[in-house]
């Protein structure tokens, strides 16, 4: 008779065990049955793009590439994008379970209320949707209902709120914080400065700055006077989606964020965990290399978002945005330091400076979750047991063999429940539990040797417990990707496949620890999964992908322009251009490409654009001065890895026309291996035909580190009535 199994919670963890449960051990071992409260899979991913019930916006782009969100046995579509949406998780979320898990028992729209543990299984009451309850009997009871139980709300804050108050999780427009007319205030309030904070700073600035130089009517009246202001606690290194391994050029080369950071090429062997408690010479060398990726302490953005010497011996913490720096350069976020202490009214205090913050429209908290709530239902001596702490947001639980299991607790197992849930190790935590179970528990005789010297080293338990009062805890105590791989893969005795042919790169996906039982489909799909890495990393590191899509990042904001103009007719008298030229981010417009937008059909993604505005004076060698402007629409294409310059239109300035011209990249020729590389920056040429004018186009981009320092516009344009030379300087403001 096969054991029966009840997983709690149908997102990604819950699929994976399932998936275990059912393919990595002969066929009839478990009776797989999954419980979810929501109407669908997918856990904090939806699966359409206008769903907006659950904790993520479909819209939000994911801080990891595809290759590691992703299963071992399961690949992207080869054109979907590097950095998925949310929506688009889902939709892999969904082929996962229609691939892995059509033979688990699945129960939608049914909460699991209450368990009771017995020595022969688990008693389980649900309730469904419809206001059904039922009881149930099973096995084992493995919990997989995630880390986001409900969201953290400061005691702080007023019982009847005069302005909105929304937890980030439930931000989805300025329409739906603000309200369509408008209403007293102008300053949106981001409460919060870990992760969440910056990424929702971040976006609440885009959706303000689209508003405000998008075509058409804007979603909220006077979208021109609003601006957030954010609160931290302390400064964090803010990161953007793409990263280079080689910083020190000037034409460095690019990759998602977590190619880098998951490179084994860059750990001593075998790996020791660099996270939990991290020492004072530990954070020096952390900070130190942060500064080194990012090339700047981000003093140049914000003194309160400065890294100064005497914070380089705390620990350090991370965030990710595309946005958010450059946002904070511009001043449309501005950031102050501290504690919300109060807010009254319109009126934020911080402490402990007592700082005001006033005339607040709205409050958006970024103040995270507290998982107990997940683990509700289990039974008093089970929540005893496994040191449940509800004040305690990182280490909330205290299980055996990171994360997986309690020693007391012989039929319960966990999956995915910790910060910083990467799959790939959501996947090993599904391997070892069904593996302790299909040999009859850990005291089995049957259990695998590996398994048992696993367990016998380990001390998860007492670690966490530990760090709940270390006051050098790291941002995410199982944050140490590659070594927990590592440690589940010594574990099960699997092999690590060997990297592909990736130059200094090896990169750790869930492809390279394919399970053992794994069919002919399951190893093509690896296999794919493997060379889908390899291709991605080739590319960048020698073909100059993402380098647009690095140039269209780092040029938001404003740039201090000068601009040597050389005429050879004397119609067009030559002199000299000073002034600004501004690129004002915002939501994709269809001008000029309405066949690409009807190509792209209901699922398709806009992307990001620039409205780019010049102004300045122009200073001819005749002796005349003019005001002079110019405005052209730059745009990126994700699905070409290309950066396009449209002419506005005359009549609608902030429409786009007809193509100028697109660029294309010259890859420069250096060594990956070489310490530095500065001779020169990123060559991009273009040409255009404008009517009987030729356009030759050349740019020049100079990188320090990941940020744009400088970069060159010049184009020669040949015609009828034309005969000139124009070489712009762009440097930041």
């Amino acid at each position: 008779m096969p054991k029966t199994v009840c997983i709690v919670g149908a997102g990604p963890s819950g699929l994976v065990a399932a998936k275990s449960l059912l393919h990595d051990v002969p066929p009839g071992t478990f009776d797989v049955t999954i419980f979810d409260a929501q109407s669908r899979t997918g856990g904090l991913w939806p699966s359409k793009k206008d769903d907006n019930d659950g904790l993520i916006h479909p819209l939000m782009v994911a801080n990891q590439s595809r290759h590691t969100v992703q299963f071992s046995d399961l690949t992207w579509p080869d054109d979907s994008p590097e950095l998925p949406r949310a929506w688009q998780i889902g939709r892999y979320l969904d082929r996962y379970l229609e691939t892995y898990c059509k033979d688990a028992k699945l129960k939608l729209g049914t909460r699991v209320e209450k368990t009771e543990a017995s020595e022969s299984g688990w008693k389980v009451w649900t309730r469904s949707s419809d206001g059904v309850d039922e009881k149930h009997v099973f096995d084992l009871l493995l919990v997989a209902s995630g880390y986001f139980g409900k969201p953290a709300i400061p005691s702080c804050l007023p019982e009847n709120p005069e302005i909105p108050i929304v937890h980030s999780s439930r931000y989805r427009d300025l329409k739906g914080l603000l309200g369509k007319t408008n209403q007293k205030g102008s300053k949106i309030l981001v409460v919060g400065g870990q992760m969440s904070g910056v990424e929702i700073a971040g976006t609440i600035a885009t959706h303000l700055s689209s508003a405000v130089n998008s075509p058409g009517t804007s979603p909220i009246e006077n979208s021109d006077t609003y601006s957030v202001h954010h609160i931290i606690q302390q400064p964090v290194w803010v990161v953007p989606l793409f990263l280079s391994p080689k910083p020190s050029s000037s034409a460095p080369p690019f990759l998602p964020l977590d190619m880098g950071s998951y490179n084994m090429a860059n750990r001593l062997q075998p790996l020791i965990n660099t996270q939990g408690h991290i020492s004072e010479d530990a954070a020096k060398r952390l900070h130190s290399l942060y500064q080194v990726t990012l090339g700047t302490d981000q003093s140049n953005y914000s003194s309160a978002l400065a890294i100064t010497p005497q914070d380089t011996h705390k620990p350090p913490f991370l965030a990710v945005s595309d946005t958010y720096m450059d946002f904070v350069r511009s001043g449309l976020i501005k950031v102050s330091r501290g504690k919300l202490e109060s807010l009254q009214g319109q009126k934020a205090t911080i402490s402990p400076s007592g700082d005001k913050i006033t005339d607040i429209a709205a409050v958006v908290l970024a103040t995270g979750f507290e998982a107990s709530s997940s683990i509700s239902f289990l039974p008093p001596a089970a929540q005893d047991a496994i040191s449940l702490s509800s004040s305690d947001l990182t280490n909330t639980v205290a299980l055996g063999f990171h994360g997986t299991y309690h020693p007391s607790i012989n039929n319960l197992g966990f999956v995915g429940f910790y910060r910083s849930p990467y799959w790939g190790v959501m996947e090993m935590q599904a391997r070892f539990v069904t593996a302790i179970w299909a040999a009859g528990g850990r005291y089995s005789p049957s259990l695998p040797q590996s398994i048992k010297e696993a367990l016998g080293k380990d001390t998860s338990i007492e670690r966490t417990i530990g760090l709940r009062t270390d006051p050098r805890a790291s941002q995410f105590p199982m944050g140490d990707y590659l070594w927990l791989m590592q440690e589940f893969g010594t574990a099960l005795g699997l092999n690590r496949l060997e990297k592909g042919n990736t130059l200094n790169m090896d990169i750790l996906t869930p492809a390279r620890y394919p399970s053992k039982s794994a069919s002919k489909e399951q190893q093509a799909e690896t296999a794919k999964s493997l060379k889908q890495t390899e291709t991605t990393a080739w590319a960048g590191l020698t073909a100059g992908k993402f380098v647009a899509r690095a140039v269209f990042r780092s040029l938001l904001g404003e740039w201090k322009l000068e601009r040597q103009l050389i005429s050879k007719l004397p119609s067009h008298p030559s002199g000299h251009f000073s002034g600004t030229a501004k690129f004002l981010l915002r939501r994709g417009t269809r001008d000029g490409r309405e066949a690409e937008f009807d190509r792209l059909g209901p699922d398709g993604d806009p992307g990001l654009e620039y409205l780019y505005v010049e102004e300045g004076d122009f200073k001819a060698n005749n002796g005349l001065t003019f005001r002079a402007t110019r405005r052209y629409i730059w745009r990126y294409n994700e699905a070409n890895d290309k950066l396009s310059v449209w002419f506005a239109k005359t009549d609608d300035q902030k429409r786009a026309d007809y193509l100028f011209h697109q660029i294309d990249f010259e890859v420069p020729e250096y060594d990956l291996n070489k310490e530095s590389d500065n001779a020169r920056g990123w060559f991009a040429k273009s040409g255009h035909m404008c009517i009987d004018d030729y356009y030759d186009v050349k740019y020049e981009f100079h990188f320090q580190a990941v940020n744009l320092k400088d970069w060159r516009l010049g184009y020669t344009v040949k015609g009828p009535q034309k005969d000139y030379t124009i070489d712009g300087v762009y440097t930041r403001v």
